[in-house]
């Protein structure tokens, strides 16, 4: 169902919005890193606007009532906290016993993430039954759409992910900005169809970085081709 939320409806809004420009953010001050060096980097700080942005934008969405919303914050706390762990223990500034106590609180954070999945998405279901059939066929249409694009947007970071444990440090393959690409086209129709603007917003502004970071990608591995 769609939902438009406003500053006069619901004060929440301004979690939402301000989480956005954490959460969406980040890859323009990756951008911003890339171009200083001349190479596609991921700074540090990038995990943290990552982990800070997505639990604003998972509170916000249990509150507006987006499915793909919740969804796509819920256990996400669990890859930016590996990253943050791997940059952590580097600079040997871990100790087990606060690791341990950091991926408790994780876990519970990703419990309570997959909570709020389990009630938005049971909430648009009860409401989609009240309505009518043509309009239940396209709601739940552009939710697959939206569940498409975040299925992408998961095995994205699942591919960083693996590639940063396999190498024992925080990296992003070239596969990671491909992937976002595709998800964030299929999720930007869905949330523009439903009105939730502040995931489409966000979601659309960051399309441009990722090409940027394959563009940067590919021209590095030119310029080395071309010198050997």
């Amino acid at each position: 169902m769609q939902t438009t939320v406003t500053f006069l409806d619901n004060p929440w809004t301004l979690l939402g919005v301000v989480g956005g420009l954490i959460f969406y953010g980040r890859f323009y001050v990756q951008w911003i890193a890339s171009e200083i060096q001349r190479r596609s980097v991921v700074p540090v700080v990038f995990w943290y606007m990552s982990s800070i942005g997505s639990l604003m934008l998972l509170a916000y969405a249990a509150v507006v009532q987006s499915p793909v919303g919740a969804l796509g914050q819920c256990l996400n706390i669990i890859i930016y906290s590996r990253n943050l762990v791997h940059i952590w223990r580097g600079n040997g500034r871990l100790s087990e016993r606060m690791s341990v106590i950091f991926h408790v609180v994780v876990g519970l954070v990703a419990a309570v993430g997959i909570g709020i999945v389990v009630y938005t998405w049971f909430r648009e279901y009860t409401i989609s039954q009240a309505a009518q059939p043509e309009q239940t066929r396209q709601t739940w249409l552009w939710l697959s759409i939206g569940l498409a694009g975040q299925a992408l947007f998961a095995s994205r970071f699942l591919v960083q992910w693996i590639a940063t444990e396999r190498r024992r440090k925080s990296v992003v393959p070239p596969a990671f900005w491909y992937l976002s690409i595709l998800a964030a086209s299929l999720q930007v129709g869905c949330f523009v169809q439903r009105g939730e603007w502040v995931f489409a917003v966000g979601m659309l502004a960051t399309i441009l970085i990722y090409g940027r970071n394959i563009y940067m990608i590919l021209r590095l591995r030119h310029s080395v081709d071309a010198e050997e």
